[in-house]
């Protein structure tokens, strides 16, 4: 799955566009990499992503095409 709807679908961002915008300003950071939207996610990925003077950083657990709104935290860990 493409980074930018990986972001989406977890609810980690809530438009897939801001995700893409993101990734374009290399504010998502793919195991200490910047990341392109297009980029590939696979499970056990670290994904940091600054916005503002926010840092968050995750780790992917599960990959979905569709899930629900209860659901969408199981997909990955949050670790700082």
């Amino acid at each position: 799955m493409r980074l930018d709807k990986y972001l989406k679908v977890s609810r980690i961002i809530k438009r897939r566009t801001v995700a893409n915008d993101a990734c374009d300003a290399e504010k998502v950071l793919v195991n200490g990499k910047p990341a392109r939207a297009s980029y590939s996610v696979k499970i056990g990925d670290i994904i940091e992503i600054t916005l503002g003077a926010r840092t968050m950083k995750f780790e992917v657990r599960q990959i979905n095409e569709f899930t629900k709104k209860e659901d969408a935290s199981d997909m990955y860990i949050v670790l700082s």
